[in-house]
């Protein structure tokens, strides 16, 4: 009868090795949940962190640029002003401070009077930099030295439209003068001859719409 109770007995499920067993199971999947949970939250924050990082940082550029803008404004105010010879019109207007200009010829006899106009310094006139503004009188008619671009017209690389300007109606063309030059320019008939002022770049154009053709007047 004993080694019968004694076999029995070995036979049977322990409930306390079962109870540690399954408690042992959970404090392992607890373990795992836990540092799963905590690698999770540490590559949250990390990239939370990076992308608050990565948005100050482009609102500090962003600020800056801003900034630089309003700076360089502000430097080309006062603005200084520019006169012409009288023979030719006595065409006056203003330009941003921080412009330079070079006069090419003085007008008096010469068949082109020309001027140019850049920020800084004004390059060569053998290079191929478009200018911020150029200021032309030639000795052509006003019709004449409108129909030389209207081949450009035709083939859609310019915009031709009449435009006033200061209460003086001229004309505007607009688009790729050539392969360097891509900007805006109005031409005015004065006497016998033909007023060209033009910026050669869409960068200077802002300049060119606000303060240079704002303030311009001539005499016809």
């Amino acid at each position: 009868m004993e080694t019968q109770t004694s076999y029995e007995e070995r036979g049977e499920f322990n409930p306390l090795l079962i109870a540690t067993i399954v408690l042992a199971v959970l404090v392992v999947g607890l373990g795992a949940f836990g540092i799963w949970s905590y690698v999770n939250y540490t590559d949250q924050k990390n990239n939370v962190d990076q992308k608050v990082e990565a948005a100050v940082s482009e609102a500090k550029r962003t600020q800056s640029e801003e900034d630089e803008t309003k700076f360089a404004e502000r430097e080309k105010q006062p603005t200084k002003q520019f006169v012409g010879p009288d023979e030719l019109g006595r065409v006056q207007f203003n330009f941003p401070k921080t412009w330079s200009g070079y006069v090419d010829k003085l007008g008096q006899g010469a068949s082109t009077y020309e001027a140019y106009f850049m920020p800084g310094i004004v390059p060569p006139l053998s290079s191929n930099t478009p200018y911020a503004l150029r200021i032309t009188v030639e000795n052509k008619s006003y019709e004449q030295v409108l129909e030389g671009y209207q081949d450009k017209v035709r083939k859609g690389e310019l915009r031709s439209m009449p435009a006033t300007v200061q209460g003086e109606n001229g004309n505007r063309i607009e688009g790729k003068f050539s392969k360097d030059v891509d900007g805006v320019m109005v031409l005015f008939k004065v006497r016998d001859k033909t007023l060209k002022v033009y910026t050669e770049s869409r960068t200077f154009q802002p300049d060119f719409e606000n303060i240079i053709l704002k303030s311009l007047i001539f005499s016809r």
